[in-house]
């Protein structure tokens, strides 16, 4: 409801789709070369795997239900506005309401710490400095500020947690780019799994962000290969730690 309010206020809507977008292409894309060049600087080679169109399919129904939310509260909003029924939502305790739903689910993944080692640590350190690098480039054509920027490029992917936090930190319309940018960043990261995750499986999971150990796990066992579960749950795991950190830190400083 809250995205909907600001796409009304604004006289081109399509300027938070579009900036949205080129911000999850950039960070995407910019995670998952940061990656590869790691790996090869160790001497890591190239795999090769297989991929699933049915898994893909499914994964990509999953994704619209966010879609459809968001749609669903457009409508309600529209409802709303017609009937002159004002809504005021506060979405502080929504926000500490996902924030103890993070820290469970963090509680319960099944981490082994055989897995924390530098190799596989690699991969969120590429996700980060990938995500950077991209906003970077971003901010040459972008009227964003920088630190605006760097605060959006670090969801990682996690949007019901970067949308609430920026637009309860900041404003309505860096909220909802927020959001956009996030669940465009998850179909980015379906898309180079599907099309280069069998070949370059740690820059394939590196850009999938925070999200991989989640819900584009599946994928990372089916189009990587087994062998590549502890590099998804161990960076998914580091990413869902830092993300809600570092946006609400850039977002108040």
């Amino acid at each position: 409801m809250e995205f909907s309010q600001t796409l009304g206020s604004l006289q081109q809507p399509s300027y938070i789709l579009m900036t949205a977008l080129q911000i999850a292409f950039a960070t995407s894309i910019g995670a998952f070369l940061c990656c590869y060049l790691l790996y090869k600087g160790l001497g890591l080679q190239a795999t090769q795997g297989k991929v699933s169109l049915q898994l893909l399919i499914q994964s990509c129904i999953n994704i619209s239900y966010a879609f459809f939310a968001l749609l669903a509260g457009y409508v309600l909003h529209l409802l709303f506005s017609a009937m002159d029924f004002q809504v005021q939502i506060n979405t502080w305790y929504l926000l500490l309401l996902f924030m103890w739903m993070i820290g469970l689910d963090l509680a319960y993944s099944p981490l082994d710490r055989s897995w924390l080692n530098w190799k596989i640590l690699m991969v969120p350190v590429g996700c980060i400095f990938g995500s950077v690098a991209g906003v970077l480039l971003c901010a040459l054509w972008l009227p964003i500020t920088l630190q605006d920027l760097l605060m959006l490029s670090q969801g990682y992917g996690f949007y019901s947690m970067s949308g609430i936090v920026v637009s309860e930190l900041r404003n309505a319309e860096l909220g909802s780019i927020a959001l956009m940018n996030d669940l465009f960043r998850e179909i980015f990261a379906i898309l180079l799994m599907y099309i280069l995750g069998w070949r370059y499986p740690r820059a394939a999971i590196s850009a999938a962000g925070a999200t991989a150990m989640d819900v584009t796990l599946p994928m990372v066992k089916q189009a990587c290969g087994k062998d590549y579960i502890p590099h998804a749950m161990v960076s998914g795991f580091v990413l869902s730690i830092l993300a809600p950190i570092a946006v609400s830190v850039l977002a108040v400083i």
